[in-house]
């Protein structure tokens, strides 16, 4: 039976300088494996704070509503169950881990989740191959976690990471920022080879409508002030790379 991630009247708060603020104001968003999802919205309107309440920030505060997997409850769980359930969040910035080689990292991932270590002739085969779609030069295995690589680099890693760990679901949070035209293809074909091998679901987090010629969502949800303003299929970013934000602007 295919999963499913049901987010239910979802209020998130952060704390800055100022207090508490409210950025989600009551999001419902049901994803199941197998679709793909496009988050599009203005800057501020709280998409990157919907994937950060997923994946278990602790700055994100859950003040009310629910996250589930299946049913079960995601809040309950810490970050690293989450990552266990079969949730992955490919970040807009992602960090950099001096000390631990990419290929360490990726091993101790892939053992974690499944509960025993790959067998290490066909992990290295699938490494190498996964590099190899990805454009990636085999030594990126051996050097350190994202340390000295380009944006666009770190962007492959993670779509790497994706790959191998083969989750449920996956929240892409600004995939596509900084991305050439090259590196974009590259990336999104990624996307779509995981999606195919795995029946991946998809939460594509974008302010553009580029990625969206390369990975085809199923439905388009726009984010406007902490909620969602308007839902639809493809045709609705279609409307939104023609006339942008501003008629939901005015509305808020």
């Amino acid at each position: 039976m295919a999963s499913v991630l049901e987010i239910k009247d979802l209020h998130v708060s952060v704390t800055t300088e100022q207090g508490d603020k409210e950025i989600l104001k009551g999001v419902d968003l049901t994803l199941k494996q197998g679709e793909i999802h496009a988050i599009m919205g203005p800057n501020g309107s709280g998409k990157s704070t919907l994937s950060y309440a997923i994946a278990g920030h602790p700055r994100y505060e859950v003040t009310s509503g629910s996250i589930t997997l299946d049913g079960e409850d995601v809040l309950e769980m810490s970050v690293d169950e989450r990552a266990h359930a079969g949730l992955f969040l490919a970040m807009q910035y992602p960090v950099e881990i001096p000390g631990v080689t990419n290929s360490n990292f990726l091993r101790t991932a892939k053992t974690a989740i499944d509960g025993e270590a790959p067998a290490i002739r066909t992990w290295m085969k699938d490494v190498k191959a996964a590099m190899d779609n990805l454009r990636m030069d085999q030594s990126f295995a051996n050097r350190n976690v994202n340390e000295g690589f380009s944006g666009g680099e770190k962007k492959r890693n993670e779509i790497l990471q994706l790959e191998l760990l083969k989750p449920k679901f996956a929240v892409l949070d600004e995939t596509d920022s900084g991305l050439d035209v090259d590196a974009l293809k590259i990336v999104s074909e990624g996307v779509n080879r995981a999606k195919e091998n795995t029946g991946l679901g998809v939460m594509l987090i974008t302010h553009y409508t580029r990625i969206l010629r390369y990975i085809k969502p199923d439905f388009v949800h726009v984010f406007v002030d902490g909620r969602i303003a308007e839902e639809g299929g493809p045709e609705l970013a279609t409307r939104l790379e023609e006339e942008g934000y501003d008629r939901f602007l005015t509305k808020a």
